[in-house]
């Protein structure tokens, strides 16, 4: 017994000594990897938890559009031409500079580029001989062709995704990501032969560009800064679906600016002062808004500082003069400053203006008929100035009438300078000029050469009026608008999603009807139809001469994308919000 009891002393003595023993390198690398593991599931853990609090912070909505649309366009007109200056060709051809005998003489007949040129141009050489052709005017090279363009159905998609977060107290942000297609295309570039098939960055929101979500918009608003009324925005500016645009969308107001004057995406920055505090104005709120349209050199292959365009630059004031709920009432000044004879997008390049403009590459796209080259454009000139200012009143009657009336005015002052395409509300001025004559060898002919010398260089008024009503109905409501443009208004609302082209910028009447059935508080189904009636031609393109159709037609005057005389599309589309 004594033996055993000595025998349980020593090990009870001995445990401490094992159990203090000190650890193995095995012992102590199985103990840092159970540490890495567990310190990996807690990051994992707080990775998830920061990610679903980020997550929670922004507040996602949309609405989806589905729409047909039956398009007819009648009496479009082509009509090839250019702005001549006959003045100086009369003096050139008294002076002989025309009648220069040609190098070698074929046996044909041509014996010097004036007589070649009158023989190919017999009416013309009539009318110039008979003194009957202005000093400058239009040289029409090819008579007028009529046609009527019918498209039965044509289907189109719109997404919008709209974000929200609250950043701070007085800080939050906002965006909207939009895809707008039609139905099986996605390429992206449409061939060129109007606005609406510019894939440019102030009107991809507007234009069915392929199925890409494009942002529309994305900006923060700082609020009462420093305790004042004032507050900041900047980034990708609200300013497309202004007032009083948000009843035919059957949305309420989805932009800041006038919708009359502008729908247009820019970035930019607006500093802005709540007044109803100083005023006891409800609503009453004034904005100064900045923002950029074209960045001349970044990005443009200023390779050795050949760039000779100017930053466009916007800049103008937005004032909601009363806003209470049922009365709505706005004033917008702003000004446009150096715009350009176009902007930086993609095209596909019309293969009927390759004989005139591009002969080289003609010879080989008649291989090729069904083929249009893709290209990247730049402007290639400043061209001037332009105004815009207007007054829109909405009212929101008790009875569930929505009506409003918005007056606008538009002023464009040249500088005198012309591109490709032609200068502010002007033609590019063409002079007669002597190249090789292809067809004989050794010989000349006379052939219209462009000259950066526009046609005008006034400045030009023009105006614009839009009303509407909406009015309840069974299962909805039921709009009508009216609104006309003059011969010089060029508003900046071509992202406009009007399949013609935006109705708001249109030169002459347009007239819509529309049935909104409510199917419910997110859903509801649109029938209408909106028709056109043109007088001038270059509706919502602030680059050429607008002139009158019936000119075109008469071929007293060209065109150089097709002239449409009137158009109408009939609509049913499907919305639905979420």
């Amino acid at each position: 017994m004594r033996r055993l009891f000595a025998l349980l002393l020593a090990a009870l003595l001995a445990v401490p000594a094992v159990a203090l023993a000190a650890p193995t390198v095995e012992e102590m690398q199985k103990k840092i990897d159970e540490l890495n593991e567990e310190l990996a599931e807690l990051s994992d853990r707080v990775d998830k938890t920061e990610r679903h609090t980020a997550t929670d912070r922004i507040s996602w909505y949309g609405d989806l559009r589905v729409k047909a649309d039956t398009l007819h366009y009648k009496d479009v007109t082509a009509s090839q031409g250019v702005y001549f200056d006959f003045a100086d060709f009369g003096q050139r051809a008294m002076a002989g500079e025309f009648s220069v005998p040609a190098a070698t003489d074929p046996g044909d007949g041509s014996t010097t580029p004036l007589s070649k040129f009158m023989a190919a141009f017999p009416e013309q050489a009539a009318a110039f001989m008979a003194g009957a052709l202005p000093p400058q005017g239009y040289f029409v090279v090819a008579p007028a062709e009529k046609s009527t363009i019918n498209n039965d159905v044509l289907y189109t998609t719109r997404l919008r995704l709209g974000m929200k977060a609250k950043v701070s107290d007085n800080v939050n942000f906002s965006g909207r990501l939009s895809m707008y297609k039609n139905w099986g295309d996605s390429t992206g570039v449409k061939v060129f032969d109007s606005w609406n098939s510019f894939t440019m960055d102030g009107t991809n929101g507007g234009n069915t560009s392929g199925d890409w979500l494009r942002v529309e918009r994305a900006y923060f608003d700082w609020k009462d800064i420093g305790g004042s009324d004032f507050y900041l925005s900047i980034g990708r500016r609200p300013s497309t679906y202004g007032p009083p645009s948000q009843y035919r969308e059957n949305e309420l107001r989805g932009g800041t600016p006038s919708g009359h004057l502008v729908h247009f995406n820019f970035d930019g920055i607006t500093v802005g002062y709540h007044l109803s505090k100083l005023t006891g104005i409800e609503g009453q709120t004034v904005r100064f808004c900045y923002g950029q349209g074209f960045e001349s050199e970044w990005g443009n292959g200023e390779l050795f500082n050949e760039i000779n365009t100017e930053d466009v630059h916007l800049g103008g004031f937005n004032i909601d003069a009363l806003n209470d709920g049922t009365n709505f009432l706005q004033f917008t000044l702003f000004r446009a400053e150096n715009v350009t004879d176009g902007f930086k997008g993609l095209i596909a390049f019309p293969s009927q203006f390759a004989q005139q403009m591009a002969p080289t590459m003609w010879n080989d796209l008649q291989n090729f008929p069904n083929f249009n080259f893709v290209t990247r454009v730049q402007p290639s000139t400043n061209i001037g100035d332009i105004m815009l200012g207007g007054i829109g009143f909405t009212r929101e009657e008790m009875n569930g009438v929505n009506w409003f009336t918005s007056l606008a005015w538009t002023q464009t002052d040249p500088n005198g300078k012309a591109g490709l395409f032609g200068g502010l509300l002007s033609d590019p001025t063409y002079r007669a000029a002597l190249v090789d004559d292809p067809s004989n060898p050794g010989e000349q002919m006379i052939v219209p050469a462009f000259t950066t010398t526009p046609s005008s260089d006034k400045k030009r008024d023009g105006y614009s009026v839009y009303a509407g009503i909406q009015i309840p109905a069974p299962l909805g409501k039921l709009g009508l608008e009216y609104n006309y443009g003059s011969k010089y208004w060029i508003p900046f609302t071509q992202a406009q999603d009007d399949l013609i082209g935006s109705k708001l910028a249109t030169r002459g009447h347009v007239g819509e009807a529309y049935y909104i059935f409510d199917v419910n508080p997110n859903m509801f189904i649109k029938l209408g139809g909106i028709y056109y009636d043109y007088e001038y031609t270059g509706s919502g393109s602030p680059v050429g001469a607008p002139v009158k159709i019936a000119d075109v037609q008469d071929g007293k005057a060209s065109s150089m994308l097709p002239a449409v005389d009137t158009a109408w599309d009939g609509y049913a589309s499907l919305t639905v919000k979420f």
